[in-house]
């Protein structure tokens, strides 16, 4: 095993061992909460142009397998960081180690640093850029690589990761009943048409709302407004994805005509940008939100969900002057997660009401999507 170093912008050095493949990888380093769900974590496309810390101590233990990924093409995430990874995984589904599945994209992991000394250095002076290098030891040669970096904010991670083509989708939520690896729903009468804009879909986004009964088309992240209007479809969801959503302009402006023609269901990056359509802003969060297990208040129904959350940045629902209801808020910081059109069917949220990984508390939402489009 090789050694490795981990050292952040500001000069903090971590050094730990190689696991996975060797080599050197620049990304913006953010801590995840979740006790489980790495696999999903990794593949989820939001993760573009990050490094992802996970907190909790042993990660791995129940490796890795075909089934549990987010997205097509394998890992999406920049880099990894763990206190120790289990490289004797207990699964009857498990398929390969953590360590080889990271060898078999490409990807550079560190293992044996205090992830607890980093997450509070990250909770405290805020997310940024670092470098994970197992080429070049020399702490002062990586702070130079990683200052010259620009951060995530320089680039449109979207196009990286969105659907080059248009496609349909035709799978459901997985069943737990089968004896071997669960099978997937499929078929049944389909209900209202929705055009997914994809950049960067989860899969149990799409599999979600095939259940909720809808008929699915994905298509690319630059797909004109026009374009998608002239499929008519009955609604319209702005999908998850990563980095800053001003930098993708084009979804911006397509949004912007999208808003008064059919009803609009944001997630994540999509409530990101249906804000800045409205003529809003967004601001950075100092290391923002990534986990399964933020309490999230209903602000109509008073009712609190335990949600998974990937985002680093938030509308700023006062810059929108009264457009919009502020419908959800984190219990946390206090921050918005999510806002409803006074006037247009359009309603969105911070938040991931897909799970993949996290609890399955808002997934009523896809439910009152449908309730939404009947309505309208």
């Amino acid at each position: 095993m090789s050694r490795a170093l981990l050292v952040l912008s500001d000069g903090t050095v971590f050094e730990g061992d190689n696991f996975g493949s060797e080599g050197e990888t620049i990304g913006e380093v953010v801590f995840n909460t979740s006790m489980i769900g790495y696999q999903e974590i990794l593949t989820d496309p939001s993760y573009k142009g990050q490094i992802v810390t996970m907190t909790y101590t042993q990660i791995g233990n129940y490796g890795v397998n075909e089934e549990d990924i987010e997205s097509g093409g394998g890992i999406k995430a920049e880099g990894f960081v763990v206190k120790e990874a289990c490289d004797f995984p207990s699964s009857w589904r498990s398929s390969a180690t953590l360590g080889e599945y990271l060898k078999r994209y490409g990807i550079v992991g560190i293992q044996d640093i205090d992830t607890r000394a980093l997450t509070k250095h990250l909770r405290n002076h805020g997310a940024q850029m670092g470098i994970i290098s197992t080429i070049d030891l020399n702490a002062e040669s990586l702070l130079e690589k990683v200052m010259a970096y620009p951060g995530i904010s320089a680039f449109d991670l979207v196009k990286d990761v969105t659907t080059q083509k248009i496609y349909k989708w035709d799978e459901g939520v997985w069943e737990w009943c089968a004896p071997s690896h669960p099978p997937l729903r499929k078929g049944g009468q389909r209900g209202g048409k929705v055009v997914v804009y994809d950049f960067g879909v989860k899969f149990n986004i799409l599999r979600n709302l095939f259940g909720a009964g809808f008929d699915i088309t994905v298509v690319p992240a630059n797909t004109p407004a026009e374009a998608v209007l002239e499929m008519n479809p009955e609604g319209i969801v702005l999908s998850n994805g990563p980095g800053d959503p001003e930098t993708v302009t084009y979804a911006i402006e397509n949004a912007k005509k999208l808003l008064s023609k059919k009803p609009v269901f944001g997630i994540c990056l999509g409530h990101q940008i249906l804000g800045l359509a409205m003529g809003g802003r967004t601001y950075k969060l100092k290391f923002g939100h990534h986990g399964g297990n933020h309490p999230v208040k209903d602000l109509f129904t008073g009712r609190v969900e335990i949600t998974s959350q990937n985002h680093n940045y938030c509308v700023d629902i006062n810059s929108l002057h009264g457009q919009v209801t502020l419908t959800h808020r984190n219990l946390y910081d206090g921050t918005e997660e999510g806002m409803q059109h006074v006037e247009f069917p359009v309603f969105s949220v911070q938040y991931h009401p897909e799970a993949g990984p996290g609890p399955n508390d808002s997934s009523h939402l896809f439910k009152r999507f449908g309730e939404m489009i009947k309505g309208a």
